[in-house]
């Protein structure tokens, strides 16, 4: 049964980790970016939401580099695949291949529902496919059940 008040749920989840959870969407499109903040908005979690808008800006703030040197290191990733620069599927295998990193949940997040895209994604061992829904309210839904799910019910690893 679910508490009635779900922001409890993954506020009390985030003290009991002992430190805020930090997320990193990697998207392009300025209204994704927005109604993923908005669908954050109720979970207290805004604050702990970094945006990188490609590929290069996502790998560069995993690692740190450039503006990132004091970048936190990301409890999941929810990345797109259609991005510029580098694209998400690139950007996952990256992930997957550096020792540092591979342990950190990626979720896709994208509107592809293209068979093909899905296979290459669980073969670059993403931890998810989701396909972004297109009505608001469903996808307020979907944002706030993933993160509900891998701050409430998954046991992460520590850094």
């Amino acid at each position: 049964m679910r508490h009635p008040d779900d922001r409890r749920w993954i506020t009390l989840n985030a003290q009991m980790l002992g430190k805020p959870v930090q997320i990193l969407l990697v998207e392009d499109n300025p209204g994704d970016v927005r109604l993923t903040q908005e669908a954050l908005k109720d979970s207290r979690m805004l604050d702990n939401l970094h945006i990188a808008k490609d590929g290069l800006e996502a790998m560069a703030f995993l690692h740190r580099e450039g503006r990132y040197t004091d970048a936190p290191r990301p409890d999941l990733v929810l990345l797109d695949l259609n991005l510029p620069k580098k694209a998400g599927r690139e950007v996952l295998a990256e992930i997957r291949a550096d020792e540092s990193l591979r342990r950190i949940p990626v979720v896709v997040l994208t509107t592809s529902q293209d068979e093909e895209d899905i296979i290459k994604a669980y073969n670059l061992n993403a931890n998810c496919y989701i396909t972004k829904p297109v009505e608001l309210e469903q996808f307020f839904k979907v944002v706030k059940s993933i993160v509900e799910f891998w701050f409430t019910v998954v046991k992460l690893p520590g850094e």
